[in-house]
């Protein structure tokens, strides 16, 4: 059996970082933007894309990829339909989790946390920056929903531009906007040689601070 064939055989050294705790920033939130900007001046695709795991008592785990849109202090950001499966899950737990992972960087962030909706401002300002062929793609599409076929889907598309051709601007619809992912608990993964791994945790504590520990591998 060809190597190529076989998964058990496919490994990679990891050789091209490390991570010092002394070197990193104290504010979790600053050291991501600081890994993100690296990641997005790499040539790899989407810098920004996150596996959003969730949960209910209904339908059990769930995981899928979502775009960060913004982070700041208080969180990171995504947007989508507030009836599709992940929205569902979320109104029933608030508890999720994210993962990037930038594999030329060797490197993941894992973050655990509880999501809470965006204002309207900030959703009605996101919505409008997208191009008009997304806006109107999010109006359309009843996302999660089973269809039978994608023409229905063309055919729901065309029945919004008609809707919305006289309009400059299409308002955003209510049963569209953004979630923010509060983070409890950051950790960041530095690949190393032999799978000596580096992984240093961030937990934030009642009073707001952050603790750093190192984990093993």
């Amino acid at each position: 059996m060809n190597n190529k064939d076989n998964i058990s055989e496919q490994r990679k050294d990891y050789k091209v970082g490390k991570l010092i705790m002394s070197e990193l920033d104290k504010n979790p939130m600053e050291q991501f933007k600081q890994w993100l900007d690296q990641a997005i001046n790499t040539d790899m695709p989407e810098p920004t894309a996150m596996n959003l795991a969730t949960y209910s008592q209904q339908d059990g785990l769930s995981s899928r990829m979502v775009l960060l849109k913004s982070v700041d202090e208080r969180g990171f950001v995504f947007y989508t339909n507030y009836d599709s499966r992940k929205a569902q899950d979320m109104d029933s737990c608030s508890e999720v989790a994210l993962c990037f992972w930038w594999g030329s960087l060797e490197r993941q962030v894992r973050i655990e946390g509880k999501v809470e909706k965006v204002s309207d401002e900030e959703s009605d300002g996101y919505f409008q920056s997208r191009p008009r062929g997304s806006q109107i793609g999010a109006i359309a599409s009843k996302q999660s929903s089973v269809m039978d076929t994608y023409k229905e889907l063309r055919e729901q598309v065309e029945a919004v531009e008609q809707q919305y051709k006289d309009l400059v601007v299409i308002p955003r619809p209510g049963f569209w906007g953004g979630y923010r992912v509060v983070p409890a608990a950051i950790e960041f993964w530095q690949g190393r040689p032999n799978r000596l791994h580096d992984r240093l945790k961030y937990s934030r504590e009642a009073n707001g601070d952050w603790t750093i520990e190192r984990l093993s591998p």
